[in-house]
């Protein structure tokens, strides 16, 4: 399958990196060309960990839209509906969240898309490409989880490009714009194999806000990465 003809865009996940400073360190992301921010809300309930609210996002939308950059809000949590409202009112541009967590999916996303946000959609690794059928044609963004959710830091899980690939055909045979979304042990020795399997957002973590180089370096690794042969 041919690579999507642009680079895809690189989404710093503002959880990896020091939760003392994440206003901070969205500057230094934002500073170095970031155009997209990702933050996890976690509940402790969906997933093994609890991490921020509507008032973190609301700082962070701050920051995101002083730089004309884009907020996506991931809710990894139990009925989610109940908190779109609060989420897309502290500024979330996406909201997206788990099929394993809306039984009534086509009237979340409509509450989605009422509050004026665009809608997003994510898989759990183990959750089949045919949860998906239904809601397709009404998504701005679909995102496979390449690591089971909760924590930063994990390994890849290898399954997961084949996964982006199927995805990738079928909206491409629905014609959807969609952003296809990828999160989990995203790094640059596997951005490139991402972005050929049909990729367009690429969810960056502990690579981009860990290890010993500065923030600006790790995503210019990533841009190394992806510079396409001509």
């Amino acid at each position: 399958m041919p690579a999507p003809p642009t680079m895809p865009t690189i989404a710093p996940s503002i959880i990896a990196s020091d939760a003392g400073r994440f206003a901070a360190c969205a500057e230094e992301a934002f500073d170095a060309g970031a155009e997209w921010l990702h933050v996890d809300v976690m509940d402790g309930h969906f997933v093994p960990n609890i991490t921020v609210g509507p008032d973190v996002v609301e700082a962070l939308s701050s920051v995101a839209h002083g730089h004309e950059a884009k907020l996506g809000v991931h809710l990894m949590i139990e009925d989610p509906q109940r908190y779109v409202g609060a989420f897309a009112d502290a500024g979330a541009d996406v909201l997206t969240v788990h099929v394993e967590a809306c039984p009534h999916l086509h009237r979340v996303s409509e509450q989605i898309r009422d509050a004026g946000c665009e809608v997003g959609v994510a898989l759990n690794p183990a959750t089949p490409l045919g949860h998906l059928e239904g809601i397709l044609p009404f998504v701005d963004l679909v995102l496979v989880m390449s690591v089971n959710p909760g924590f930063s830091g994990q390994s890849y899980i290898a399954e997961s490009t084949a996964k982006v690939q199927r995805l990738r055909r079928r909206l491409n045979a629905l014609g959807s714009d969609a952003h296809l979304e990828v999160d989990g042990g995203v790094q640059p020795g596997n951005a490139m194999e991402l972005l050929r399997a049909g990729a367009t957002v690429l969810v960056a973590g502990s690579s981009i806000f860990g290890g010993d180089q500065s923030v600006a370096q790790n995503i210019e690794a990533f841009r190394s990465a992806l510079t396409l042969e001509v």
